[in-house]
């Protein structure tokens, strides 16, 4: 069965009568096959070449043209090693040839033209290099290697580079190869040897492609692409070349790693070394400044192939010229080294599959992705009929008339028509990419001296010493960013403040090259940074040393709705499981909650979000990273110590974590649980008794979760809630808990148990926990004892710590702390399971000990004590007082609380704690007002409180 060669479209003879004498090579073709014949033989030279040498085999290619280029790749496998010189020649004429008709023809799409002719390409590196490296072990050239190391080429690996490696080989294209050897193969006595041994197989394999015999040639081809090519050899070692791209690499040899692709000799060691390379290719952060070194790029190239002129259409050049293939390439790539270190889905060869992955990520408006594709299909297009004429490899369209009308004939339009249609696409081009890249004129000193108007010059003077300012190349950004930070400090409140914030920021930059590049490409993160800088000195701060979080506004659904935390515990999951190393495992979860971190503390900022909100959104993020590292730190310290014996262990979340509710600063209060049952030790390789078994493993948790690291720390960890407190064991065994909180234990830990909550570990043992957790709690308890003990715990935290201002709303008496004892005591009696303050509030209501109007003031209170705590932890995390309190803080704090003015809230607070303690002090003596509330007519809490 036949699949002949479909006819979409028809070149036009350039000279009818040479189209005619081609067509009668072939007298067996007749209709529009003859047709094409005609138009492609009339017109380009080395196409009539081939047809008149291939005419045999043409005529039945042409009744299924893919079954007769399957064959010719299939023939050539079976080829000898003595026939492969001139096997391969014949089999690239005719893989030449039939793809040029099914082109014109429009019978193949770009992709399968582009396609065959890079399949023939990798067959031929690899049989010609696999016939060397086999010559070389018949001859004992490679030592310890023998005849089954052939079908790996004894370690030596071709990657192929740049439109090879992406599948987009061009008609008449050169190929560019880089030829590197797997070192461990090789012991050292023979790593010379050897080396010196597949150098000469890569010349010899480079020398078969390339070489112009009476049969033709098979590729050009170019192994410039290697690392340092002007001193190192043909072949260089895996080892060396990493060393090299992780020192020396440059951004044009990483956007060259993009479509780097093993295609020859040992396919797995290639795919291994790529993958080796994926951090120097992929960076872990939004890489901005990768626009201004492919701009770097694109002015030297035009300064160096001469084509950076305007847009003309006879001697345009197609490929390097402005609006060409390679501002496509360029535009796509760029924004794939950009992202590509955080979504793995950009890491696409292909250009045409890169543009529509940008796309569907939001990096590329659809439209514009859509036009650049079609555009790149066109401009491939002309490209390969430039080609064809006399497999030449150019990319300039003619400069004659002459020579343009051949291109419109074998593109079957008119001379005129062709050039509107490239000269109208070359343009749109040029005007979709050119403003992508960075621009290179820096604005006018007017302009700066403008926008600075009124700011004090004495600040902005010492920035050039600044760490981040170092840099030509960061001066040279910041100078244009400049008058754009400027202008916008000065429409702040209070411009000077602002300004001394963001000096702060600039200060504590280690580096600015990327973050300026970020702000260039993306100016709203300036306005959000100006806001930041503005208010929360803490804030900007923390980004100052972690510039790479402001990636996750541009990254990611920064402002979508919270996901919750099952989805987060997924998602950092899937993150740490694409890491191997342990270590880089644990950074990879400390960038990734900064990040969402960072996020909460944004959206509290801007009021997207109330106070209680983000509480209940930082406590679900420190849950999710607890239950994602827990099992992380089980593995690794398994590896040694061997798997938990009996059920293992559980992590149980205390104070705030456990009543899901904290803050920017908040550490983590943790207690481990394990429970052994009848084991005595564990089954690795160096075998622990279970109880010093679970204290390490503890201690590495906490390690895990709080040793600084090159990512910063996770969180504190604090382990004295746990029983005995520091003086007992880190980790507590399942019947010594239960024994203790039966038998020992204090009120005040059976206070802490109405806030405790798993958050990680053995989901059976969690289960066991909290069904315990709700005896105890569920009591029974002595009311009166209770009280007793409460009163003195409160009169004992009242001597230990003072509070540090009005503004400390969580020390002291009727603060956060006195309100959450009050309503730990009322969960206590009445036995409810619940963990927030509201319902312990209703508790206390239950048992008769708090009146509803005396809860309902004790509840607005807390909610008004959780709003500035918050707040303040945010603006600073060491407090936030009267006189470093800034416009931009003071608002954002009655914004946080729902006030008008910063007078309102002092006094708010002060009538709130007087009279939430009143209310405390007499449920404590059982003194009550009439009404059963003190101060009843005092309405200083209620007016607002709901904020």
């Amino acid at each position: 069965m036949t699949n002949p060669l479909n006819i979409a479209r028809l070149p036009r003879p350039f000279d009818p009568a040479l189209g005619e004498e081609t067509r009668a090579t072939l007298p067996g073709v007749t209709g529009d096959h003859a047709r094409l014949i005609a138009g492609a033989g009339g017109t380009s030279p080395y196409l009539k070449g081939l047809i008149t040498r291939e005419a045999a085999w043409l005529e039945a290619a042409l009744d299924d043209p893919e079954a007769a280029a399957a064959a010719v790749l299939e023939e050539c496998r079976e080829l000898a090693p003595d026939q492969l010189k001139a096997g391969l020649r014949q089999a690239k004429r005719r893989v030449a040839l039939i793809t040029a008709l099914a082109d014109l023809a429009g019978a193949w799409p770009l992709e399968q033209v582009t396609g065959l002719l890079t399949d023939f390409a990798g067959l031929a590196c690899d049989l010609a290099l696999k016939a060397e490296i086999a010559a070389l072990i018949r001859r004992g050239k490679l030592p310890g290697q023998g005849p089954e190391d052939v079908a790996e080429a004894a370690g030596l690996t071709v990657l192929a580079m740049g439109k090879m490696g992406a599948h987009e080989l061009n008609y008449s294209s050169d190929i560019d190869l880089i030829c590197l050897f797997d070192e461990t193969r090789y012991g050292l006595d023979e790593y010379q040897e050897a080396r010196a041994s597949l150098i000469r197989a890569t010349r010899n394999m480079a020398a078969l492609l390339s070489d112009k015999t009476a049969d033709g040639y098979v590729f050009r081809t170019d192994l410039r692409l290697r690392p340092d090519p002007s001193v190192t050899p043909v072949c260089i070692s895996m080892a060396a070349a990493e060393t090299y791209y992780e020192s020396l690499g440059r951004t044009w040899e990483r956007a060259a790693y993009i479509k780097a692709r093993p295609c020859a000799g040992d396919l797995v060691a290639g795919e291994r070394f790529l993958q080796t390379l994926r951090p120097f290719v992929w960076r872990r952060h939004l890489d901005f400044a990768a626009i201004q070194d492919a701009h770097d790029m694109r002015l030297r190239i035009r300064a160096n192939k001469g084509t950076g002129g305007p847009i003309v259409v006879p001697g345009h050049d197609m490929k390097l010229g402005r609006g060409g293939i390679r501002e496509i390439e360029f535009f796509t790539q760029t924004r794939q080294l950009i992202a590509g270190g955080r979504d793995p889905d950009l890491r696409l060869r292909g250009t045409v599959e890169g543009l529509a992955a940008l796309a569907g990520k939001g990096w590329v408006e659809p439209e514009i992705a859509r036009e650049l594709t079609d555009h790149y299909r066109a401009h491939r297009e002309v490209e390969h009929r430039i080609q064809m004429i006399h497999d030449a490899q150019t990319h300039r369209m003619p400069a004659t008339e002459d020579g343009i009308e051949r291109i419109a004939c074998l593109m079957g339009m008119s001379q005129q028509e062709l050039r509107n249609q490239v000269a109208d696409r070359l343009a749109r081009v040029h005007a979709l990419t050119e403003d992508f890249f960075a621009p290179d004129a820096v604005p006018e000193p007017e302009a700066e001296e403008e926008a600075a108007e009124g700011l004090d010059t004495s600040i902005m003077a010492r920035w050039p010493g600044y760490p981040a300012l170092r840099s030509q190349r960061a001066q040279h950004i910041f100078d244009r960013l400049k008058p754009d930070l400027l202008a916008r400090m000065a429409h702040t409140a209070k411009p000077e403040e602002t300004l001394l914030a963001f000096d702060g920021f600039l200060s504590g930059l280690p580096a600015g090259v990327q973050v300026f590049s970020l702000f260039e490409a993306n100016p709203q993160l300036i306005d959000l940074l100006i806001d930041i800088a503005g208010t929360s000195h803490a804030l900007a701060q923390y980004l100052s040393r972690n510039s790479s979080v402001f990636d996750a506004v541009i990254g990611g659904a920064f402002f979508s709705d919270w996901p919750g935390e099952a989805a987060l515990r997924a998602e950092l999951e899937a993150r740490l499981a694409a890491e191997t190393d342990y270590e880089t495992q644990l950074d990879a979860a400390r960038r990734w909650m900064k990040e969402w971190r960072f996020r909460i503390g944004v959206h509290l900022l801007r009021g997207l979000i109330p106070a209680d909100r983000a509480g209940g959104q930082y406590a679900e993020l420190a849950g999710a990273v607890i239950a994602a590292v827990t099992p992380l730190v089980i593995r690794q310290f398994a590896a040694k110590h061997g798997t938990p014996p009996g059920r293992g262990a559980a992590v149980l979340g205390m104070g705030s974590l456990g009543a899901r509710r904290l803050n920017a600063n908040s550490d983590l209060d943790l207690i481990v649980i394990y429970d052994p049952q009848e084991a005595e030790m564990s089954d690795g390789p160096r075998p622990l008794a279970v109880r010093p078994y679970y204290a390490r493993l503890t201690q590495a948790l906490v390690t895990a979760l709080s040793a600084p690291m090159a990512e910063g720390r996770l969180y504190e960890v604090d382990m004295r809630l746990r029983p005995s407190g520091s003086q007992g064991p880190v980790a507590t065994s399942w019947a010594s808990f239960t024994h203790y909180q039966r038998q020992e234990a204090w009120s005040w830990e059976h206070l802490a148990l109405t806030r405790a909550r798993v958050v990680a570990g053995d989901a059976e043992l969690g289960r066991d926990i909290e069904a315990f957790r709700r005896e105890i709690v569920g009591g029974p308890h002595d009311r009166a004892g209770l009280i007793a003990d409460v009163a003195e715990m409160r009169e004992r935290i009242a001597a230990a710590k003072v509070p540090a201002g009005l503004w400390d709303a969580k020390t002291g008496a009727g603060r956060m702390l006195d309100l959450e004892l009050v309503a730990q005591t009322g969960a206590l009696l009445s036995g409810s399971a619940t963990r927030d303050v509201a319902s312990g509030l209703k508790g206390a209501v239950a048992v008769n000990w708090l009146s509803a109007e005396a809860a309902l003031v004790l509840e607005r209170a807390y909610e008004l004590c959780w709003s500035v705590n918050t707040a303040a932890r945010l603006i600073s995390s060491d407090g936030i007082r009267d006189e470093v309190l800034g416009e931009g803080a003071a608002a954002f704090l009655c914004r946080a609380t729902g006030s008008e003015t910063l007078d309102g809230l002092r006094q708010r607070l002060a009538h709130g704690y007087e009279r939430a303690a009143a209310v405390i002090d007499a449920a404590m003596v059982g003194e009550r007002d009439d009404d059963g509330v003190p101060g009843a007519g005092d309405d200083s809490i209620s007016k607002g409180s709901a904020a």
